[in-house]
């Protein structure tokens, strides 16, 4: 124990997949280290908040988190307060400001600091921290001469996730440089994680009992061409599928995916690789080319637009989840009218929108400044709402449709919800392949006989509610009562 004061942690973790994949690696260095975790903050001895920065509105979150965990100072067991992660990163030079009683800083590339941060040095009149600048210094301070790739070990986690399904990290930073996005500047470069560590991570998560794999990053399609990995993504998903094939099966989800790599190799790969889920997450930001250049995102209107007709014309009944922004700097109506065309021509199974977020240090939030280019925050709204209810109007056509032609899919059992009032009926939340975890919508499973979480079991779906489906167990609708002959 390295502070004989300090022996009980409690811990925020805000933001992304990616942070929280960092906090689990955080979480077992403490633990490893002799600490206790405790979930009730008034019992903790410090307090760690591992920060999102990402947008404004995570920034005010993070800073309001931060203050109540240095409030707790003067009313319980609290004598340290820890922030960590994105916002640190960001805003190394504000955040003492804004949050003055935090005792130590710790950025993105110097998370194995965590317990150095447990230590009270007295003589030192401002809070200590470890924040470099990137990753190739991080590493060149470790002692790492080659810094190219991926250096941290993510092999050490505490699962904050349920253990059927976890996060695997296969790359870090970007290279895109979208004109909105603050990620490089926090994050840095992109650093792809060589995939003899992938799959060894791979192994011993499935190994914990993990069944489903979601394979995250800023940038996946683009994974390797940093370290010149020439086999990339479908190297790596090829490596995964005979991983995951040789523990005795399990999913493989593919997250984060960018429009402007993604090859009809890769394709193919998902096609034809029975591990890998019928899904893409490939956040596609607009579909008028004036916003797509303005966005900095490198590709056109028409090659996304025949990019998802040869996902689907190749990968059966594959599920396409994405995210757009409205009311980036400059967009007019036609550009939005434009952008509503296309997810009605496509259909998507999953959508998220996102009203633009002024971030400081970025081209867009210089274009936000320009009063002709910046888009009212009523007019944000309305073009929200409008693109939600198109996406809400597929999206609850599919899942009656599901429901009316009795699809039948296996679902992954996530958690009990109870059972009826008359206890006849267990009640589960579930998710077909289609459905991604803490994303999108669910199956809600109604079973007479209680199931095992984390189990897959063959379902039909009978109904739906909204963006959800309802299903039963197949094998319970298909139960045939003999009568006896008379």
């Amino acid at each position: 124990m390295t502070t004989a004061t300090i022996t009980r942690i409690g811990f925020v973790s805000l933001g992304c997949p990616k942070n929280l994949v960092d906090s689990e690696q955080m979480l077992a260095t403490l633990v490893d280290a002799g600490y206790e975790l405790v979930a009730d903050h008034n019992e903790a001895d410090a307090i760690i908040i591992n920060t999102c920065g990402f947008l404004e509105a995570s920034k005010d979150e993070s800073v309001e988190v931060i203050n109540e965990a240095v409030a707790l100072k003067e009313s319980s067991n609290v004598k340290r307060v820890i922030a960590a992660g994105c916002l640190v990163q960001r805003y190394r030079a504000n955040l003492l400001e804004w949050c003055p009683g935090i005792d130590a800083l710790i950025g993105v590339f110097d998370r194995d600091h965590i317990v150095d941060a447990m230590q009270d040095d007295n003589e030192k009149e401002k809070a200590p921290q470890w924040i470099e600048a990137n990753a190739l210094l991080a590493a060149r301070a470790r002692g790492i001469k080659d810094a190219s790739g991926y250096f941290e070990d993510d092999s050490n986690r505490i699962q904050l996730t349920p253990r059927h399904w976890a996060y695997l990290r296969i790359s870090e930073g970007c290279n895109q440089n979208c004109s909105f996005c603050t990620i490089p500047s926090i994050r840095g470069k992109m650093r792809s994680k060589p995939v003899d560590k992938i799959v060894s991570e791979a192994k011993k998560l499935l190994a914990s009992g993990v069944f489903e794999l979601n394979l995250i990053g800023q940038d996946t399609t683009s994974f390797g061409y940093d370290i010149e990995y020439e086999a990339g993504l479908v190297g790596l998903l090829e490596a995964l599928n005979e991983t995951v094939a040789t523990a005795g099966g399990g999913w493989i989800r593919l997250m984060y995916a960018y429009p402007t790599f993604f090859t009809q190799e890769m394709i193919d790969a998902m096609a034809r690789l029975p591990h890998v889920l019928p899904y893409i997450d490939i956040p596609l930001q607009h579909a008028s080319d004036a916003m797509l250049g303005a966005m900095r995102r490198n590709v056109s209107a028409e090659v996304q637009s025949n990019l998802l007709d040869d996902i689907r014309t190749t990968i059966p009944n594959v599920g396409i989840r994405t995210t757009m922004i409205t009311g980036f700097p400059g967009e007019t109506e036609e550009d939005h009218q434009q952008l509503l065309a296309f997810i009605r021509k496509h259909s998507f199974e999953a959508m998220g929108v996102f009203q633009y977020s002024k971030e400081e240090g970025t081209v867009a939030g210089t274009m936000e400044n320009d009063e002709s280019l910046r888009v009212p925050d009523e007019v944000k709204q309305q073009r929200e709402e409008e693109l939600m209810l198109a996406q809400q109007e597929i999206a609850f056509a599919r899942a009656e449709s599901a429901a009316s032609n009795g699809e039948q899919h296996e679902i992954l059992i996530d958690s009990y919800l109870g059972e009826t009032g008359e206890g006849e009926i267990h009640l589960y939340q579930c998710r077909t392949k289609q459905q991604a975890p803490d994303v999108d919508a669910c199956t809600i499973l109604m079973a007479e006989n209680k199931q095992i979480i984390g189990s897959l079991i063959r379902c039909t779906i009978t109904d739906s509610d909204g963006y959800d489906l309802i299903a039963r167990p197949t094998e319970e609708l298909e139960k045939i009562v003999s009568l006896p002959l008379r």
